[in-house]
């Protein structure tokens, strides 16, 4: 689980721990790690902590063969980790900030595709998650750099999620849609963010992708249409 230590990143942590599952959490802030792995402890479940910037490439391969050490196996990767850089023109928008975004959106996941893709196989069913945005079915004027990062993520996905198609591993996108995070606060300052889900509520909706009986692959799902759906059927 990356991007982990605050936001939907969390709360997905917390629920998979809730769930039973063992959360290897990531993230760059050791208190927010730290802070998560109390809650976790809470829920009676138990995490391993890897506080790693992303963007050093290479300590994602030692990430994974550390894992590989200790557990021999991933069950489940969810890439969740991503930043907004900045909202300006494409022509305003400094080579350093749309630099960080494509190495954190894009080529850190990507990284994480290759470290963690025989990991996934030694599983009886491995899943994988990543996050994406809704960015993408439009073209907004001043998201240059975040929507590029999340297209480009979306296709790299769904290419990996056919090339593993006749294994045992499933992958799939999701969009949690408009959530109470720091990148939406970023992003919209000016809204309200008691209007919005807590990153809790969506946590639900990355369950189903986990689950050993998943038989979504290749697939963009969005988690808040997928939420507004299980309460009408429960009514």
């Amino acid at each position: 689980m990356t991007g982990a230590s605050r936001g939907i990143g969390a709360a997905v942590a917390r629920r998979f721990a809730a769930e039973g599952a063992h959360v290897v959490a990531v993230a760059r802030t050791i208190g927010g790690l730290e802070e998560l792995d109390d809650a976790i402890k809470a829920l009676g479940g138990t995490a391993t902590l890897v506080p790693v910037d992303l963007t050093e490439f290479e300590a994602i391969d030692r990430m994974a063969l550390a894992l590989f050490e200790r557990f021999d196996r991933l069950d489940v990767l969810v890439g969740n980790a991503a930043i907004l850089g900045t909202l300006s023109p494409v022509g305003h928008i400094e080579p350093r900030v749309f630099e960080r975004v494509m190495a954190l959106n894009v080529t850190a996941n990507w990284r994480l595709m290759r470290a963690f893709d025989p990991l996934l196989r030694r599983a009886e069913a491995g899943r994988a998650i990543f996050v994406t945005s809704g960015i993408t079915r439009h073209a907004p004027p001043y998201w240059g750099a975040y929507a590029a990062s999340k297209s480009a993520l979306e296709t790299l996905v769904r290419i990996y999620a056919a090339e593993v198609a006749h294994t045992a591993v499933r992958v799939n996108l999701i969009n949690p849609g408009p959530t109470r995070t720091r990148l939406r606060a970023d992003a919209f300052p000016g809204e309200n963010p008691e209007t919005l889900p807590a990153p809790d509520a969506i946590a639900a909706a990355f369950v189903p992708l986990a689950e050993a009986s998943c038989t979504l692959h290749g697939e963009w799902i969005a988690g808040d249409e997928w939420l507004a759906a299980q309460g009408s059927a429960r009514q």
